[in-house]
């Protein structure tokens, strides 16, 4: 594992993670845990794959709403989690574990890292009333710590909609307790780059052919 003092979304984050299946995918692949792959992973094998054959990156410029919220409002609810747990986030950079890579939206020490969701207000009341993180995230955040090789994550919603004072909720998950998700992860990223291999295989023997 190499980490990258980095920014992210910048081109150069963009070009290094090329070719690899990065964090915000973790849950894509994990879908359907024990059966084949579904559409949305065989999509982005294909992705995967065709970055690898050309050494660049893909380009989208695909946006919406939640995620142009979450740029705008991020630093906000990274310096009140520094507020309220009194400790210093670093840089998240970029983790590079060969085939396989993850951008943290922090650093917390030595031990820990966070990742950020800028939600809803209903969202954020469902983390809240459960008192657990939003489910929809958690093979990002199981990924992000495993491939970290740090001891914490902490899984931060943020709601600007929500009352002064209660904008913000956090939730720990323990390395020491996610044995079990990390041989499940590490199974399922297996045979998905095993689909990548083939799905470049196909791409780089394919050819130019006129038909009648």
């Amino acid at each position: 594992m190499i980490y990258h003092d980095i920014e992210q979304n910048s081109e150069e984050w963009y070009q290094m993670r090329a070719g690899k299946l990065t964090g915000s995918s973790f849950g894509k692949i994990m879908a359907n845990y024990g059966k084949a792959f579904g559409e949305p992973a065989k999509k982005l094998a294909m992705n995967i794959a065709t970055e690898r054959s050309t050494g660049k990156a893909i380009s989208s410029s695909y946006s919406n709403e939640h995620m142009e919220r979450g740029h705008e409002q991020e630093p906000v609810a990274r310096m009140l989690y520094e507020d309220e747990t009194f400790c210093d986030v670093k840089n998240g950079g970029f983790f590079d574990c060969g085939d396989v890579g993850c951008s943290p939206d922090g650093l917390v020490g030595d031990d820990g890292v966070i990742e950020i969701k800028s939600v809803i207000a209903t969202t954020h009341f469902t983390s809240v009333k459960k008192q657990s993180y939003d489910s929809a995230y958690k093979w990002q955040l199981i990924g992000n710590l495993f491939y970290t090789q740090r001891d914490w994550i902490d899984f931060i919603s943020y709601c600007a909609d929500f009352p002064e004072g209660k904008r913000l909720f956090i939730c720990r998950l323990e390395r020491s307790q996610l044995s079990t998700e990390f041989e499940q992860l590490t199974r399922r990223t297996t045979e998905f780059l095993q689909l990548v291999d083939e799905y470049q295989s196909i791409i780089m023997k394919s050819r130019y052919q006129v038909t009648a």
